[in-house]
């Protein structure tokens, strides 16, 4: 999705469990009658391994006839995942790639020196009433990959690494952790999986990943004896062995985390970059909007439309 400001998450002080380095409480924005709730980028915390952008969209319902229009917009240094529980979104991007995707299927795209997409409810599902509840984020490449071109991977819910035991049901989205790997191309080590936890379940966080981070979804999970309800999101000390608690009604959460980055990036609008000059590039390619000649192209089947640089960018 496009870069939507919102209010900044806050992070309280936060004391008494000494294995939880942040506390990320998201604000919600409600964007026309579909609210977002941003934990990443945060006031004290950057990024969670590679981690830089964490949204959750929804849920959200949408009577007969409505739906959601990302009209295309550029990225650059950067790949966004999206990550569906209810609905649809109908991708398409610059490379001509048209795909959609379900709940538990991974649309992983590879911004490297740029691409364009867009992201829409698709007109089947236009015809009755819909629903829309996922997590998008984006995770920042490594320096010597931020010109890389520009890449599209589509794996459904059967290719993705699933894990089930003791009340534990886990899906690893990318990355390795577990014992597991997933097919997506990555460029650090890293994961990110959806995990369902039965009432008093225990999660065991992989120990062998550098940053560690967990987002309540739904429910409550306890930590060291201090119960952290729906939408919090918690980053944990390195090296520390943590093991989440399910609540009495059970929880939902995505787990995320791995290598930290070289540095801090840059971030402004829908580009992400170690350097402010690649930045500035990148804003004036998509202002001069040469579709034909220029550094970005618009999707194939959706080059009618498109979001403008914003006026305070430019």
């Amino acid at each position: 999705m496009s870069w939507n400001p919102t209010q900044s998450p806050d992070c309280p002080q936060q004391g008494g469990i000494d294995a939880i380095e942040t506390l990320i409480i998201p604000r919600a924005r409600d964007l026309g009658g579909f609210e977002v709730r941003r934990a990443l980028p945060a006031p004290a915390r950057q990024m969670v391994g590679p981690f830089i952008f964490f949204d959750q969209m929804g849920p959200a319902e949408f009577v007969t006839g409505n739906g959601i229009d990302v009209r295309p917009h550029p990225h650059i240094g950067l790949a966004t995942v999206t990550y569906l529980y209810k609905g649809e979104f109908q991708h398409r991007d610059s490379l001509g790639t048209e795909q959609m995707i379900y709940p538990g299927e991974v649309n992983w795209m590879i911004a490297g020196n740029g691409v364009t997409h867009s992201e829409r409810t698709s007109e089947a599902m236009r015809h009755q009433p819909g629903a829309l509840y996922g997590i998008q984020t984006w995770v920042a490449l490594p320096e010597r990959y931020e010109e890389t071109e520009a890449a599209f991977e589509h794996h459904g819910r059967e290719a993705l690494p699933f894990l089930e035991e003791g009340g534990k049901q886990i899906r690893l989205i990318f990355g390795s952790a577990w014992g597991e790997r997933a097919p997506v191309k990555t460029f650090t080590e890293t994961f990110y999986a959806d995990v369902l936890l039965a009432a008093d379940a225990k999660l065991p966080l992989p120990d062998d990943h550098e940053d560690r981070g967990a987002y309540v979804v739904e429910g409550a999970v306890v930590v060291a004896g201090e119960t952290f309800e729906a939408g919090r999101m918690m980053v944990f000390r390195p090296g520390d062995r943590i093991s989440l608690t399910a609540g009495e009604q059970g929880a939902r959460l995505m787990v995320l985390g791995g290598e930290t980055m070289n540095g801090p990036r840059y971030i402004s609008w829908n580009f992400v970059a170690s350097s402010q000059e690649k930045i500035d590039a990148a804003k004036e390619a998509w202002r001069q909007g040469d579709w034909e000649h220029g550094r970005f192209r618009l999707p194939p089947g959706d080059d009618a439309e498109f979001i403008p640089l914003p006026d305070n960018l430019k």
